[in-house]
């Protein structure tokens, strides 16, 4: 019997073929992830930081801050004043 066992032909596509992925990698993966995350993290915090810090230094940061005006003085005050010697 000389039948030939054919073998199904399979073309290359250009899309990947995609795997199931085990736990371990899959863990692994999401550990890279957070990994990467917390790093940009601490770099956005850091950043944020010295902006604030530079803010505050500066005396722009917090609430803007209101110079109280000077209480104008009546004639019949800067004269009282200056009589009981406190000027």
């Amino acid at each position: 019997m000389d039948e030939e066992i054919k073998q199904p032909v399979v073309e290359a596509s250009d899309q990947p073929v995609e795997r199931p992925l085990s736990l371990v990698d899959e863990a692994k993966a999401i550990r890279d992830e957070i990994i990467k995350s917390k790093e940009e993290l601490k770099t956005e915090n850091d950043r944020k930081e010295k902006i604030n810090a530079d803010a505050l230094l500066s005396g722009t940061g917090g609430a803007p801050a209101e110079i109280p005006q000077p209480k104008e003085e009546t004639p019949k005050e800067y004269a009282d004043r200056v009589m009981t010697g406190k000027a």
